[in-house]
């Protein structure tokens, strides 16, 4: 297994060989081999700078993993809906892969990259889908009707705070992707079809 991706993003800024990282890096790393089989490109991105690595993978983890009223799946489907509207080809391929996982079902995983609107999904994760939609399309336009559609099908005030902050993240990686022209593990191409 090459621990040095082929290519990783296009600024001159390279990525450090395995042994060139801090003891911490390297043991996360060797986790990201373990649990998947490969460490994702974004990580690799991030790894010139272990203070900046640190922090988009303490948030990632908080975001993802952390306790939630949402699910894991509805965490990574609000990751594809966002990056379909900022049409971000690493964060499409990478959780478009772990929505048909986490699913099981390889066209829902397609349907949230294409269209979340034809996917066959609850009312509430519709609703939630929605909302980071319209959060990532037009933030300007929020309002309290916006807070309230969520609340009509389920979704509590935290459960709200916890999609923003996920829609939010996703932006935020999705124009970080995108402003480098970062490129998914081949990998994610073929998993879970």
């Amino acid at each position: 297994m090459s621990h040095q991706p082929k290519y990783v993003h296009a600024l001159d800024i390279p990525v450090p060989a395995r042994d060139e990282l801090d003891e911490g890096t390297q043991k996360y790393f060797a986790l990201c081999d373990e649990k998947l089989g490969m460490v994702p490109n974004v990580l690799a991105s991030y790894s010139f700078d272990a203070v900046k690595l640190r922090a988009f993978s303490d948030m990632y983890g908080d975001l993802m993993l952390g306790e939630s009223g949402l699910s894991k799946l509805e965490r990574e489907m609000i990751a594809v809906a966002v990056s379909s509207v900022n049409q971000c080809f690493y964060c499409l391929t990478a959780h478009g892969a772990a929505v048909r996982e986490l699913s099981g079902d390889p066209v829902l995983g397609e349907l949230m990259v294409m269209n979340y609107r034809a996917a066959d999904i609850s009312d509430k994760q519709k609703a939630m889908l929605d909302f980071a939609y319209k959060l990532t399309k037009t933030p300007n336009e929020m309002e309290e009707a916006d807070r309230q559609a969520l609340r009509d099908v389920g979704w509590t005030d935290r459960d709200i705070w916890d999609i923003a902050s996920t829609v939010g993240f996703f932006n935020m990686s999705n124009r970080m992707a995108l402003a480098i022209d970062m490129m998914p593990n081949e990998a994610y191409h073929s998993q879970a079809r």
